[in-house]
């Protein structure tokens, strides 16, 4: 995707791609180097101001995505970063640590699987080593696979969905929050979903919505040792989650085009909001699910 200029004016309906897309069906969890148009993680429309210099932070799913799109802005920012993926999307993480690289940051790599208590435990730990500390925990890593109906979904894949997009982020928290000073920041991922589920997301949905009440319930509950706790709510993106299973095909190629901007988010325009909840800027903002939803209501 060709670069776009986020600090402009412009008409946001127009700003990115619109439907309609082709299908393009890729094996789970997919690379945003196979996507068609490919996803802006702000590789070259980001522009940082310092806003996180001398910070150190452990973003998840930090391969494509959304994840990306933080990786890039923290970097940018002038934080030092510690980047969890797949073993399975390399490709697409070396990529983001030459991006970061090339900002002048520290960047440290593990690809493992959240899904394993011990592996989330010893993330946090050996970031922690790396970076000399840590201040952000960026939660972005999530699974997400459509199902028609609930008599389609197993048990391995609500397992699968609720390791991955709760029980993930419990373990991080936890195993985070003894190592967090006053002034560390905790940013999670929900969705739309948590408000407005899809007939066809049954077991995907009930995390995001888990994921809302378990930031506000960690937020009061660590506000008291100066550590903040929020989370951001996007609509649909254009991101690999979406073209490896979480939709179908058919609807793929209409993503994003009911919601009132007519297309689909980019990841590059979720970024500045985890960079604003990571920063000092927001240190009045505590217990907050910030909506990024193209005019959707989140809430």
């Amino acid at each position: 995707m060709s670069s776009v200029n986020q600090y402009s004016m412009q008409d946001p309906t127009t700003q990115y791609p619109q439907p309609p897309f082709r299908e393009q069906p890729q094996d789970a969890p997919g690379l945003a180097s196979r996507m068609d148009p490919k996803p802006d993680h702000g590789e070259e429309s980001y522009v940082g101001f310092g806003r996180l210099k001398g910070r150190k932070a452990l973003i998840t799913g930090a391969d494509s995505g959304i994840g990306r799109a933080v990786a890039i802005a923290f970097a940018r920012e002038g934080a030092d970063l510690f980047l969890n993926y797949l073993p399975s999307e390399q490709s697409d993480a070396e990529e983001v640590v030459a991006i970061a690289r090339k900002a002048g940051v520290g960047v440290h790599t593990q690809a493992g699987d959240l899904k394993d208590e011990t592996f989330c435990k010893e993330l946090i730990e050996t970031a922690e080593k790396q970076l000399g500390g840590l201040d952000i925990l960026v939660n972005v890593a999530g699974h997400q696979s459509y199902h028609e109906s609930i008599l389609d979904i197993t048990t391995a894949d609500f397992d699968d969905t609720f390791k991955t997009n709760v029980y993930a982020l419990f373990w991080l928290c936890k195993a985070a929050v003894p190592h967090l000073p006053a002034g560390a920041t905790i940013i999670n991922t929900t969705s739309i979903q948590a408000y407005e589920p899809s007939e066809i997301l049954a077991d995907y949905a009930p995390t995001k919505a888990a994921i809302v009440a378990f930031t506000k319930a960690l937020a009061k509950q660590v506000a008291k040792k100066g550590i903040r706790v929020n989370a951001v709510a996007p609509g649909p993106v254009w991101t690999p989650l979406q073209s490896s299973g979480g939709q179908p095909q058919k609807k793929l190629t209409a993503f994003g085009k009911s919601v009132p901007l007519g297309r689909p988010g980019q990841p590059a325009e979720l970024a500045s909001v985890y960079v604003f909840l990571a920063s000092q800027e927001s240190s009045f903002v505590t217990a907050e699910v910030y909506g990024v939803t193209g005019g959707n209501s989140s809430s």
